[in-house]
């Protein structure tokens, strides 16, 4: 049973890759599954602004990543006009306020890396165009714009193609998100940022050492900025035991906002198991190409219908119902409010 507090909060998720499996499907089926499939559980767990991120997966690259790329910006668009009662696809933080005041959920256009784009910068104008709202620039290789956590060794920063990309999406007012992106080019980004930039889902790297999270230093820097860290729920990233509970999130949560800020920290869940479940057959299951397991998963939290575990695990550790408030989506409203006015 969902808490009192949870449900009178903005409850904001910064990554959820629910459309990789709503786009799967045949686009006349796109509306009714989302309906069917996603929108139950998004209820359930009280989410009221969703970033939904576009993730073009190794199949479709490079030959076909800039046409799946409109194919999911499409789907999303298709699947908020066929269920305009439940959801609206947001632009500005107008229509934020609008889609919260009217009890739809607020949903906010990601792209997750620009694989379809790559060094055709212009090209960022085109999806600011279609909706999109928030990019990151690389995923866990190189990119013709920086290279992505992977890749750390090299000590590669942005190219001159990724210094543009920084610049033209602050000038549309697209939200530059760090997570994925190598350790130099998070820097490089930190320098070069006129605007407040965002993590969707990095989890801290002081309680797991692994490529894909932020140190302490790197969270402090973002919050400088007057950005926000969203704390990753994916179970390898927030401990290399096989036993995860909500506890080792929570130590993370806590963490980042210890040393960022209360005013600094939301969640950014990246449920995979729930997304692969829907695209992967049980024969190929397992640990994958970049060596972590797809389908481990906080017990409960497998998708968004938990959500609300988190909020009670942080009132049970004793925080203060404003500051649970921030974290489960009060700080990404207001940062997306800023941002996007």
């Amino acid at each position: 049973m969902t808490i009192p507090l949870h449900q009178r909060a903005v409850v904001a998720d910064t990554h959820n890759d629910l459309l990789m499996a709503v786009s799967a499907r045949p686009p006349e089926q796109w509306a009714a599954f989302f309906r069917e499939r996603w929108l139950p559980q998004l209820l359930t767990g009280g989410v009221n602004l969703q970033v939904l991120p576009v993730f073009i997966d190794d199949q479709y690259r490079p030959e076909g990543a800039l046409r799946q790329t409109l194919r999911m910006i499409e789907c999303a668009h298709v699947l908020a006009e066929g269920n305009p009662d439940d959801v609206r696809i947001c632009l500005d933080a107008a229509d934020i306020d609008q889609a919260l005041d009217e009890g739809r959920i607020a949903l906010v256009l990601a792209l997750e890396s620009m694989p379809g784009l790559d060094a055709s910068v212009e090209l960022i104008s085109t999806v600011h165009r279609l909706g999109v709202r928030i990019a990151s620039i690389a995923h866990w290789g190189r990119t013709p714009l920086a290279d992505g956590s992977g890749e750390d060794t090299t000590g590669s920063g942005l190219t001159s193609h990724g210094v543009a990309a920084l610049a033209e999406m602050e000038r549309l007012g697209i939200v530059f998100d760090l997570s994925h992106l190598g350790a130099s080019g998070v820097a490089h980004v930190l320098e070069l940022a006129s605007e407040p930039v965002m993590a969707t889902h990095s989890a801290a790297r002081a309680l797991r050492d692994h490529h894909r999270n932020l140190t302490d230093d790197q969270l402090r820097a973002v919050a400088a900025t007057g950005g926000v860290v969203c704390v990753n729920f994916f179970a390898p990233f927030l401990t290399d035991r096989a036993d995860v509970s909500l506890d080792d999130l929570l130590d993370h949560i806590e963490h980042v906002a210890d040393v960022a800020g209360i005013d600094h920290v939301g969640l950014g869940p990246d449920f995979v198991r729930e997304v692969i479940a829907e695209l992967t057959p049980p024969c190929c299951e397992g640990v994958n190409s970049l060596g972590v397991d797809p389908m481990a998963a906080i017990p409960g939290l497998e998708g968004p219908s938990g959500l609300p575990m988190v909020t009670e695990g942080l009132l049970a550790r004793g925080l203060p119902e404003k500051d649970v408030m921030k974290i489960i989506g009060g700080n990404v409203h207001r940062f997306l409010g800023e941002r996007l006015a």
